[in-house]
Order: structure tokens, then sequence, then C-alpha cells
């Protein structure tokens, strides 16, 4: 498992990095190849994106890993990571460095290469164990996970229908094992602005300022924050010389909807507040975006498999313990097709999404076991 994962380590895999995913998708596609049923690389789907002069293009991604194992099973669950990392081509974080016998530090160790390996092998070991014959099963490990998954949340969508349940491999909350239970939301907006442009000294009036409506809005969006949802402008691009009216603005934010009733509300009160502001200051608004993952309680279903994991643990002499959190992933985009899902399922580690990521070795064995076992009980059932 070490191996795999320094090996796949080795391979740049930002998300914009499409040679480099490439790589990666074949060489896990030969890998996940010792698992019975059908590899196939899934087209990424169209992304779009705003640029800074306001103007919408497509955003290549890479292909996408599915593996379908008795696909007419009656009771079937999902399995799902990703191949990309934050760290892109050109990043200075590319090495592997051993911070002590047990603790490997490089980019991707644990969210979430390591991961994927903890996946393989349990769904190796289960398989071979012969206790998971009238299961079946999906896979994805998708390219995109790390921008939203846009290009492949249908996907998402369509695999998780029908399943009993799913299991999703980042990392482990904590270092000690600590599972992620109940998710906040996200999204991303970009609001481009259009005014008049003027001279700043001999026709002011006569231009509208599309960066004080873009500085009105971000103002409007703080006084919009509430104890369930979190708004964060994040980037203003515009303006011109001192002495033009800036005609052009465009506007980033993200949103942390804590409940499905915060996102639902910050979404319809938003189209009311950019209609005010279209009409103050006599500007013309354009929206692009809005939440991409939706927020992840956990239900008594849900809970269910949190048990399951908990107990298998305790068999293994693992303690599994849980916390909510504000940190999103494809396990929010899973639940909110109904179906169960503990997607912290991949090793422990820390520091991800800095050049200081770790991956706690042992781990890796010690929650392919943990993992191989939960898939055999609820091949027999114990989870309905």
């Amino acid at each position: 498992m070490l191996k795999q994962v320094q090996s796949w380590c080795a391979i740049n895999t930002g998300t914009a990095n499409l040679e480099g995913l490439a790589q990666q998708a074949s060489v896990l596609a030969e890998a996940f190849s010792a698992l019975p049923g059908d590899v196939e690389l899934v087209e990424p789907a169209q992304v779009t994106a705003i640029d800074s002069a306001g103007r919408e293009f497509e955003k290549p991604h890479g292909k996408h890993l599915v593996l379908r194992v008795r696909a007419k099973a009656n009771r079937r669950i999902l399995f799902t990571g990703h191949m990309d990392t934050v760290f892109p081509a050109d990043h200075s974080f590319q090495n592997q460095t051993w911070l002590d016998d047990d603790t490997l530090n490089g980019p991707g160790v644990a969210d979430m290469k390591g991961g994927i390996a903890v996946m393989l092998h349990a769904l190796i070991a289960a398989e071979a164990s012969g206790a998971i014959g009238s299961l079946g099963y999906d896979v994805l490990i998708n390219s995109d996970e790390e921008t939203g998954s846009l290009a492949s949340r249908d996907l998402i969508a369509e695999l998780a229908q029908g399943k009993l349940a799913a299991l999703t491999y980042e990392p482990a909350a904590l270092p000690d094992g600590t599972l992620a239970h109940a998710r906040g939301g996200t999204g991303n907006y970009s609001i481009t602005f259009t005014g008049k442009s003027a001279h700043a000294g001999r026709n002011p009036h006569e231009g509208r300022n599309a960066v004080v409506a873009a500085a009105d809005l971000i103002l409007r969006l703080k006084a919009m924050e509430r104890d369930d949802i979190t708004i964060n402008p994040a980037k203003l691009e515009g303006g011109a010389a001192n002495n033009v009216v800036p005609d052009h603005a465009v506007l980033r934010f993200n949103i942390r909807p804590k409940s499905t009733e915060a996102m639902e509300g910050f979404d319809h009160n938003l189209a009311d507040v950019l209609r005010q502001v279209e009409a103050e200051h006599e500007v013309g608004i354009h929206r692009h975006g809005g939440v991409t993952r939706p927020p992840k309680p956990v239900d008594d279903r849900a809970q269910a498999l949190f048990d399951l994991v908990k107990a298998c643990g305790a068999e293994l002499g693992q303690d599994i313990k849980w916390q909510s959190t504000g940190g999103v992933c494809d396990g929010n985009n899973i639940a909110a097709c109904g179906v169960p899902v503990v997607d912290t399922m991949g090793v422990r580690g820390g520091a991800i999404h800095s050049p200081e990521e770790f991956l706690i070795v042992p781990s890796l064995a010690e929650r392919a076991a943990l993992s191989a076992l939960v898939i055999t009980r609820i091949a027999n059932g114990e989870l309905h």
C-alpha cells in the first residue's frame, strides 16, 4: 500500500493539470483492475467560470474513473474518492519526506491518495474473503473534488441512485482517526457589474461606478450573515485609472450554510438584493455560480452507518469517534441524494492543503481493515 501511495503521489495531479490527471487515471485504472467488474474512464461534464473581464469560459477537467461490480445485485453500495490535489504543477511542494519512521510528508499522501489505497485494498480483502459475493458496488474516483466536483456532480448523483450506503475516503477529521459527522454546505458565486465610464473630473455624474456598486453589495452580503450561515466576500476585481469612473467589476464570494433552510433562504434573498443594487446604482448585474455542496445533516439511517463503523472499529481495537465540521466534500453531494454516507474513511494524517501535509503510515493497513470489516458486515445484512 505504501509503495502505491508513494508512486501515485509522485504524479502531480493538481485539478488543472490535465496531463498529470490522465497519467494518474491510467495508473489507477490498472490498479483497480484487480477487482471484478469493468473499469471505465468517463468524460467530465462541461463547467464554465467567469474571468476577470466578466466573460464566461469553459474550464477543462480530467476524466473520472468508474468501476461497476455486480451491477444487477439487489443490494449495492458506493465508494468514492478523488485523484486531484490542491497543488498545481508549478507548486513548490512536489516531493516526499520522511518526518519519522511512521510519518510521511508529501502532496496528496493523506488527501487523498492514501485514501484511495485504503479503498482499493479494503475491497480486495473483502472480495478475497468470499463474504461479499451477493453485494454489488460502484467505485468513483473523480478528478475535480478539490474545486467543488462541478464536472462530476451529475455522475455522483447518478451512481448514488438506489445505493444502500456510501463510503468516501477523505482523510480522518483528526490524526487520531476521528470521523467527520454532520457537515455544513458551501457555494461559490461570481457577480459581474457593468456600469458606465466617464471622466472623474469633468463629468463623473454621467458615469455609473461598478466598483462602488460591488462595494455596496459586499456590505449587504455581510449584513445577511446569521448564526446558520457565513458569507465571505473573497475577491474584487475591476477599476481603471484614477481619473476614470470604472464601468466594470467582478466580485467573488463564498457562503457556508449550516442547514438546507439557510442555503435556500440565502439564495432567495440574494436575488432581491441584486435587484436593489442594480436599481440604486443603475448598473447591470450578472450572477454566476451557486451552491456546490448542500449541507449534510446526519439522519437516523446515516447514524446507523456511523454506529456500524464504530462497532467494527471496536472489534479491531480502534476507538472510533466523530465530530461535526464546517468542511465539505463529495459526502455532501451523496447525502443530498438520500444515501447514508461516512465520508472520512481514509487514512489518519493532517495538515492537508499545505506543504506540511502528512500521512501516518500504519493507518493504511489499520483503516483498510476497518473498511473491509464494514463492507462484509453490510454484505451480511447488518445495515438496512
